[in-house]
């Protein structure tokens, strides 16, 4: 694997060619989005500053077709830069991702200025496909009905320099109503376990020591290759690699959930105490009408025996609102798993149809209004929970792994923000001495709110990481780059807790 720190991309010249990428959708996005970059900056492409907004030389949409107005939200930013197209000789745009994998040809009739189409199965092809499109002069669409090579083993340019993805799996092979990314990323294929594990040990060589394990269906892992345990004992395999002090996972499914992981999780000290499980729904017809291999007794009992092996585990999950024929007693099946599971966050949706998808034609669709109205009494209740949870951990001594971006007012209440093991946001005191990204520090929780704890008083601890340096040399590398070639700060790093309300994200899994 190659990564942002062992290549040397041309950024010197000042005929370089700038790139923006627009990620939309969820994590397996972003990771694409990664490799993408990667591939560019290998083709002597370099970053354009952060407040470009369409001026790079060539504009990449990595799309989402999950949600009901994704097309129109793709169309829409793609007249905005036509105009400025038109305006600037030798611009290209590029649009991949599943709705570039959904709707092929339909890209470039509705948006003729588009230059290159590609699929979620071949991303490695972008600097060929816009090198034709400019010799050729007209558009290239190219869409891959398989798996050409696995994003993770394309060159990367990481957003974070002490945290990253590092996927197991690409496809689903599910076939949940609602969700239309089985159609676009295939059947589940899974990567050897050394070729994981191997990305792994390179990444915390480069001063990674925070790594989260990425597939549609994480803990699916095996079913490909036929080991029913593969996922735990590659959450165990992680346990044993020097300088790896961080590991987490997204998302599991309930069906595949089983005691093994769970075993694993609590036995190998540095896999993160934190569990985030989409539930969807907690009546059982709803589920089965969803095509949710579980049913409320078995999503309960799961978070039972976690919370018996790891009693301070923070569980978080995925709400949908208002599918197909849910009944208001339906809804009150799902209240009550939220009071039960008591989780830490919870990511709701209003349920909003899925083009291709067989929920979109089934009858019973509820009304705008309804939907609303039990959506709010869902995220009520849960903020009233989540406040009660972070209210236990007030009093609590934790270690805190540093975060950049995170706290939106850290400048004016000259704080820092952080990740607690369980992925808590935490905001705390500017300590006297230098922290950096991707230290440690550790602090003693004084104050809780729904969302976020506070520190308030000194820190009681200071360590300084690898990590830490990782960050320190790559920001000197950045501010010596010559203006207008930024390789950015990071801003994604480790996946935040999912918010009440969030409107991002596919909630599929």
């Amino acid at each position: 694997m190659t990564s942002s720190s062992d290549r040397s991309p041309v950024v010197d010249a000042p005929s370089s060619k700038t790139y923006e990428i627009r990620t939309y959708g969820c994590q397996m996005n972003v990771h694409d989005s990664e490799r993408l970059a990667g591939l560019l900056e290998d083709a002597g492409y370099v970053r354009a500053p952060e407040a470009s907004d369409g001026d790079a030389d060539v504009v990449v949409f990595n799309t989402c077709a999950v949600r009901e107005n994704a097309d129109n939200r793709l169309y829409g930013n793609l007249g905005h830069l036509a105009p400025r197209k038109a305006r600037r000789p030798g611009m290209q745009i590029a649009v991949g991702g599943c709705l570039a994998q959904k709707d092929r040809d339909t890209i470039v009739r509705r948006a003729p200025w588009v230059d290159v189409v590609f699929g979620t199965h071949n991303i490695g092809k972008l600097p060929v496909l816009l090198e034709r499109a400019r010799v050729q002069e007209e558009a290239q669409v190219e869409i891959a009905e398989s798996l050409e090579t696995f994003p993770s083993t394309l060159p990367t340019r990481r957003e974070s320099a002490y945290a990253a993805w590092v996927s197991v799996s690409v496809g689903c092979n599910n076939t949940c109503t609602f969700c239309i990314v089985p159609a676009l990323r295939g059947k589940e294929k899974d990567r050897r376990p050394g070729d994981i594990l191997a990305e792994v040990e390179a990444l915390v060589g480069e001063g990674v020591s925070e790594i989260t394990l990425l597939g549609q269906n994480v803990n699916a892992y095996g079913s490909d290759i036929g080991d029913r345990e593969a996922f735990s004992k590659l959450l165990r395999a992680c346990g044993s690699v020097e300088g790896l002090e961080r590991v987490r996972f997204t998302s599991p499914h309930p069906r595949d959930f089983t005691d093994d992981v769970i075993a694993a999780m609590a036995e190998t000290p540095n896999v993160m105490p934190q569990l985030h499980m989409p539930l969807q729904s907690g009546s059982d017809t709803v589920l089965k009408a969803m095509r949710r291999s579980y049913r409320q007794e078995r999503y309960l009992g799961i978070i039972e025996k976690v919370r018996a092996a790891i009693p301070h585990a923070a569980i978080t999950t995925d709400i949908i609102v208002g599918f197909p024929g849910e009944t208001e007693e339906d809804f009150e099946q799902t209240l009550h798993v939220v009071r039960e599971a008591r989780f830490a966050q919870a990511f709701t949706f209003q349920y909003s149809k899925r083009p291709g998808t067989p929920a979109a034609t089934m009858d019973g669709q509820i009304p705008k209004e309804v939907v609303q109205a039990r959506y709010e009494r869902l995220v009520a209740l849960q903020e009233e929970i989540s406040w009660d949870e972070n209210k236990k951990q007030v009093g609590r001594t934790l270690e805190l792994m540093v975060a950049e971006g995170e706290g939106r007012k850290d400048g004016a209440t000259h704080r820092l923000s952080g990740r607690a093991p369980d992925n808590r946001l935490v905001h705390f005191t500017k300590p006297d001495q230098d922290v950096r990204p991707g230290d440690v520090v550790t602090v003693e929780i004084t104050y809780a709110a729904p969302h976020h704890l506070l520190a308030e008083g000194p820190v009681l601890a200071v360590r300084r990481t690898r990590a830490g340096d990782a960050w320190q040399q790559r920001t000197a590398e950045a501010a010596a780059k010559p203006a207008g070639v930024m390789l950015g700060l990071p801003k994604i790093g480790a996946p935040e807790p999912l918010p009440v309300a969030a409107t991002s994200g596919c909630g599929c899994d």
